[in-house]
């Protein structure tokens, strides 16, 4: 029993929202490593965002001498206010924590907009007659926000691949009877970490399963089906202040809370959801994002897709390009284009490779070893080349960048009522089931549980961080086959 422990037996009349003290240990802890990475280039994007908007800005008007008080490493001291209240303002919001919030590319931009404006504000009220450079205001702060941006998502690919050369995250399981085995196997198969102890959920409120936690020191509980009356008193207070991470396995009905506003009304504890003010701006720039993405990446990947269609041609028989019928938003069927991976007449081998059939539940269609695949349309498939044609389907509008992937006919034939909701919004050439086991996933009630996941907690910056771990994927070509 460590320290935390004996404290909780010895004086059970603690607070339980009572800071324990700085746990030295947790600073080496990798997230640290993380968030300092990030810092440092934030404090990066913004130099040079202040240096491009300075040597612009020598064409027309210097800084007014009021708002230069000293200068260093060649830049004033204004830049120096600005830098120094920025990452403070990142900081107080999470963007160098261990939550997803660092992954929040898009409330970075918001954030930098605030200080901006808000420095408007104060220079108002500084000297209302000071007349700040247009010019060195606009552009360094729209070059702060495509940098900081820009150098954030280099860094996250960097980050997220050295973070598979850590070692293994050591888990405690909270589950059911049933469903204890089912979460350390998928656990031990798909992820890079390892179960240190397990308990019942309808023990997670004991004093004797929280000690135990403690004991395995643990840097995250995993945790489904707990209490739910008893879940802040008994299990995440302590947790927290022991500096261990609790995640839950949520329901469907769950994932929308995050959504919520917290409220009490008639002496009830609710949820309030409502719709924003400028309601589905962010899907129309969805959409613009993905016809101009698309178009400029038919421009620049136009060398490489002619190429790979002479390969194509040089090395096996038949056409260039596969399409086929699959199933888009609302069921409407259309014509997917990929590049040709397989032999020409694989369509009508498929069915007496049905015995083969690897999928757990049969509703997918995949072998690992498919004899029909061409030694080229290995490499393709590993490096996802082979999905390139369907930024044509993104330009005709049948398809976005980001979404549930469009699977074929015989596999929606398969399909339990509740899997047809992700049919409820455009199929995408990536989706957070790509990225979060592509292959790997043999039940495809995971992958329509993430597909849901995505469908309910949908955002801009989900959608950019899942076109980020998508990069990363295809760059160290893992997942695929």
């Amino acid at each position: 029993m460590n320290k935390l422990s004996d404290e909780i037996s010895q004086n059970p009349a603690v607070d339980l929202r009572a800071p324990k003290g700085l746990d030295w240990h947790r600073l080496l802890r990798w997230h640290w490593h993380r968030g300092l990475a990030l810092l440092l280039s934030d404090a990066l994007a913004l130099g040079l965002a202040w240096r491009i908007a300075a040597h612009l800005n020598r064409f027309y008007s210097p800084i007014p001498e009021q708002l230069v008080w000293w200068e260093w490493l060649g830049l004033p001291s204004l830049f120096w206010v600005f830098v120094t209240v920025t990452l403070a303002w990142f900081a107080q919001n999470g963007l160098y924590n261990a939550s997803t919030q660092w992954k929040n590319y898009v409330r970075c931009g918001k954030l930098i907009s605030f200080v901006y404006l808000l420095s408007l504000v104060v220079a108002y009220f500084y000297d209302p007659k000071l007349d700040a450079p247009r010019s060195l205001f606009f552009t360094a702060w729209f070059s702060s926000i495509a940098l900081v941006i820009g150098l954030r998502l280099g860094t996250t690919l960097f980050l997220r691949q050295i973070e598979h050369t850590q070692p293994p995250i050591r888990i405690f399981l909270i589950a059911s009877s049933d469903r204890l085995p089912v979460l350390a196997a998928t656990l031990k198969q798909r992820s890079h970490a390892t179960i240190v102890g397990a308990a019942l959920a309808s023990t997670a409120s004991n004093a004797s399963t929280l000690q135990t936690i403690l004991a395995m020191r643990p840097q995250e509980v995993l945790a489904e089906s707990l209490p739910h009356t008893e879940l802040a008193s008994a299990l995440y207070w302590q947790l927290r202040r022991a500096g261990i991470r609790l995640r839950l396995l949520p329901s469907s009905v769950e994932m929308l809370h995050r959504r919520g506003t917290p409220e009490v009304i008639a002496g009830l504890p609710t949820l309030r959801l409502e719709s924003p003010l400028l309601n589905g701006w962010d899907y129309h720039f969805k959409r613009w994002v993905d016809f101009v993405g698309a178009a400029v990446g038919v421009v620049v990947l136009s060398p490489l897709l002619l190429a790979v269609a002479i390969a194509i041609k040089l090395t096996s028989t038949g056409p260039v390009f596969f399409c086929q019928e699959r199933i888009g938003l609302h069921g409407r069927v259309f014509q997917v284009w990929k590049f040709r991976t397989m032999t020409v007449n694989a369509p009508a081998l498929q069915a007496d490779l049905e015995p083969q059939n690897q999928s757990g539940d049969g509703v997918l269609f995949k072998i690992k070893n498919d004899p029909r695949i061409t030694p080229l349309g290995h490499f393709l498939r590993r490096t996802s080349i082979d999905e390139l044609p369907q930024l044509f389907n993104v330009l005709l509008g049948q398809m976005s960048l980001v979404g549930p992937r469009p699977l074929p006919i015989r596999d929606v034939e398969r399909f339990d009522p509740w899997h047809h909701v992700r049919h409820q919004v455009l199929p995408g050439i990536t989706g957070l089931w790509q990225v979060s086991g592509r292959s790997d996933l043999d039940d495809f009630d995971d992958a329509a549980r993430l597909d849901l996941y995505y469908i309910d907690n949908w955002s801009l910056n989900l959608d950019l961080d899942i076109l980020i771990e998508t990069l990363r994927i295809v760059l160290f070509a893992r997942g695929a086959y």
